[in-house]
């Protein structure tokens, strides 16, 4: 480590100039009362990875109470993010991927508390995204090889994964993985509305925003403690895909009233149908109601639509916002940078005005 930051620190006492462009890797660990679990976590974590300079440990402490974050910076972690009360999982990722932009990362690497996935795949996952293959890399686990997935979890978990990814548009094996590598300019892009997950919400932006994003193998640790996402089956389920059509709906409005609308209508198309078919034979007379009910569906259908068209227009003024946040946020994070390059040029100040 005292190696690594002589090397860091080189340039500013007059050594040689390397010339290749240095580059920060942040390790970001969002938890809640993990006290027990994160030691061994922190101790699993590179100090050193391929094609970094440094490689810093961040950990975002959501509202914990049993003293995470004196144990993560008595564990060497090199920042701590303390929120003032538990946020959600999804709160405390966006959290910890503005700290990380904040100090400096080049490439930020979100894993779980409970040292569920091998430290060791960091430098596989961080590779296409220093390769400049992918802005964001996603550990897909081998569900098929692990011992405490019962078979009905391993159905879900590719079940899940094929739905984000008809609803995404991206090849992603392994959907609710949160082992990931994100490139500096896509995590200044990404934003998660949701408090569940950020998983799921995070890939299907990716794909609506044509961000690279691909799948990296990688391998996982014995369970340490039972999961706290996933309390049980039914209830996981049934709030992933309340997220899922949520996430949808949020970003993809006028496919999802299109289909509601096309639902609505067809079966009023067909009553109209029928009550011109029997007018046409003298029977119509008798039937009014088959035009009742097909004018009513037809008009149920056509409010949904237009509902669909105001949500959609919604829906790209919620993607421009979030453009312009992370232009925002860059350009915030260029000028704190050029700051601090100012103090480190003029320690004394000598050159101010």
């Amino acid at each position: 480590m005292a190696d690594m930051q002589a090397q860091w620190d080189a340039p500013e006492r007059g050594a040689r100039t390397d010339p290749r462009p240095r580059r920060k890797l942040i390790i970001q660990i969002p938890c809640r009362d993990e006290a027990a679990q994160l030691p061994a976590t922190l101790a699993d974590l590179p100090r050193a990875v391929p094609g970094f300079d440094r490689v810093e440990w961040l950990v975002i402490d959501d509202g914990s109470t049993d003293g995470t974050s004196e144990v993560a910076r008595a564990h060497g972690a090199d920042h701590v993010v303390t929120l003032p009360h538990n946020q959600g999982l999804a709160r405390a990722f966006m959290a910890g991927l503005e700290a990380s932009l904040r100090a400096g990362a080049d490439v930020i690497v979100n894993t779980d508390a409970d040292n569920q996935y091998r430290a060791a795949c960091i430098p596989a996952l961080t590779a296409p995204v220093l390769e400049g293959r992918a802005q964001i890399a996603v550990g897909a686990r081998p569900i098929a090889e692990i011992a405490h997935f019962s078979p009905i979890k391993r159905v879900l978990q590719r079940l899940g994964s094929w739905v984000v990814q008809k609803a995404s548009g991206t090849r992603v094996a392994d959907a609710p993985s949160g082992f990931r590598a994100f490139d500096r300019h896509a995590a200044m892009r990404l934003y998660v509305f949701g408090t569940y997950t950020y998983t799921l919400e995070t890939i299907i932006q990716a794909g609506v925003l044509g961000l690279p994003i691909l799948s990296v193998p990688v391998e996982v640790n014995p369970p340490t403690r039972p999961s706290r996402l996933i309390r049980s089956v039914p209830t996981y389920v049934w709030r992933s895909a309340q997220t899922i059509f949520r996430i949808v709906v949020l970003y993809k409005p006028l496919r999802v009233f299109s289909i509601a609308a096309a639902i609505l209508a067809l079966p009023g198309v067909l009553a109209f149908a029928r009550f011109l078919f029997l007018y046409a034979g003298g029977g119509g007379a008798g039937n009014v109601q088959s035009l009742v009910i097909g004018a009513a569906l037809i008009a149920a259908g056509a409010v949904v639509f237009i509902g669909g068209l105001l949500a959609d227009l919604i829906a790209a003024n919620r993607m421009l916002l979030a453009e312009i946040r992370g232009r925002m946020l860059e350009r915030d994070l260029d000028r704190g940078h050029d700051a601090d390059a100012g103090r480190k040029s003029d320690p004394a100040g000598t050159d101010r005005r």
